[in-house]
């Protein structure tokens, strides 16, 4: 059974990803419960705006042999195939070891003691130097086919020299460690003079950091071609909210009518009375009419899906995967059992008032077979908190700590924790873990998977 594993990605959004197998349908479900003195409810957090804002999905083809060493380079050959076939292989590989490399830095800058940082770069910089090299063994002599092995040989040379250039920055700094140090600076000089040699950049474009960046954004956009896929969201609600508007909008002027013919045989004639009476009733019918159209509205749509992504490969447009999305307020009753006990197993200090979100993706694969060389789909979802930090409160205290005879303060933030239960279906087996995330106004400071807790 594959996985969903969650994770910290930027200092306000976490990522979910897992695996997806040719046929396969699964249901990722996660559960927010945010502690009601956060302010965060139905009337403050509008979903829609939350999913629009906050919430992405992307879909790419996926390997297990997510690290350097293992990375294949099964592109590489002299064969005459298709323009579209060599540039999709050539696509394939070089997504790889852009995600392998930025996995493998991010593990790197975890390392924290430079005796253990340092050997552990350096023999990052081997692992890439080779990749490199068999991706420059074989250049296309085709114009069209040279042009595509360009940009994406300009790309990885300047993103591999940017992602080392990141490890030295953010690394530990020691003084032992030169001869590791100069291995890795060289190797960032050394590719920056290929890309000079090759006259990848123009000079203006080096000497401008925004148009070298915008620039390989670009170039990165080019090299997820027929990888990554396109997505198209569709919103399920459109006819429902029509039929709804529609609905109350009949039932309130059905009403109206009734009253104002009521109304009118009661008045023999046009007065001052019957002109006051009519806008009264008009007046309430305008003031109603819309908390009648969002009161129905919630009861019509509560437990259906509210999108649906469809995954498009950019080579045939043929949709590989379909998402349908579901995101809502919801109750206590309308938990899960096995989500409800999961909860119910934290310590009585955690358990609080909380108001409960549910985000459900059922996912499923169109495709019965792939891309040779690829048995998975990656489907991650980001999450971006930023919208629930509006809502809490800057408040900081002070710590007074007794030093002998020395009283000493220290200024504290105030910090949040959200419980949130995921649950992913696949194959008929289900996964279930509760995490705790904690979080402040500018970052999530933590991201904890939550051990069984005996009830205190």
């Amino acid at each position: 059974m594959s996985r969903a594993t969650l994770n910290q990605d930027e200092n306000l959004s976490f990522i979910v990803q897992y695996q997806l197998l040719p046929k396969e349908t699964s249901q990722l479900d996660l559960y927010f419960s945010i502690p009601t003195d956060m302010g965060i409810d139905e009337t403050t957090l509008n979903e829609v705006d939350f999913f629009n804002a906050n919430i992405k999905s992307h879909c790419a083809y996926y390997s297990e042999q997510l690290h350097l060493p293992l990375v294949q380079s099964r592109f590489i050959s002299q064969n005459k195939g298709q323009k579209t076939g060599y540039r999709l292989n050539l696509n394939l590989f070089c997504y790889q070891i852009r995600i392998a490399l930025d996995a493998d830095v991010k593990a790197v800058l975890q390392l924290k003691e430079a005796d253990v940082f340092f050997p552990e770069a350096t023999l990052l910089v081997e692992q890439i130097q080779g990749l490199l090299k068999k991706l420059r063994r074989y250049t296309p002599p085709d114009n069209k086919l040279k042009s595509y092995f360009q940009n994406a040989d300009n790309y990885l040379s300047w993103h591999t020299e940017q992602a080392f250039l990141k490890l030295l920055a953010n690394g530990p700094k020691s003084s032992d460690f030169s001869e590791e140090r100069a291995i890795i600076i060289d190797f960032c000089q050394q590719e920056n003079q290929y890309r000079a040699e090759q006259s990848y950049n123009s000079q203006v474009t080096l000497d401008d950091p925004n148009r070298i960046t915008n620039k390989m954004k670009l170039l990165e956009r080019l090299i997820e071609y027929g990888v990554v896929f396109n997505k198209q969201t569709v919103d399920l609600t459109l006819n429902l909210k029509r039929v709804v508007k529609g609905l109350v909008t009949g039932v309130i002027m059905a009403f109206v009518m009734f009253i104002v013919l009521n109304a009118r045989s009661n008045f023999q004639e046009v007065t001052l009375a019957l002109i006051a009476l009519l806008g009264v009733i008009y007046g309430l019918r305008e003031t109603f009419k819309e908390d009648l159209t969002q009161w129905a509205w919630r009861i019509m749509q509560r437990g259906r899906p509210k999108w649906r992504n469809k995954f498009k490969s950019s080579v045939s447009d043929d949709i590989v995967c379909t998402q349908t999305i579901w995101l809502e307020h919801i109750r206590k009753r309308d938990l899960p059992k096995e989500v409800i006990q999961l909860l119910r197993q934290r310590r009585q200090q955690n358990k609080q008032a909380a108001n409960l979100m549910h985000f459900c993706s059922k996912n499923h694969v169109n495709l019965s077979e792939f891309l040779p060389g690829y048995d998975e789909l990656q489907q991650r979802i980001t999450f971006n908190m930023a919208s629930f930090v509006r809502y809490l409160k800057k408040g900081a205290g002070k710590l007074y700590t007794l030093d002998g005879q020395k009283v000493s303060k220290r200024s504290v933030e105030r910090r949040y924790q959200i419980n949130l239960v995921l649950r992913f279906t696949s194959n008929q087996e289900v996964q279930l873990e509760r995490y705790k995330l904690t979080m402040n106004r500018s970052e999530i400071v933590a991201i904890e998977l939550m051990n069984e807790e005996p009830n205190k």
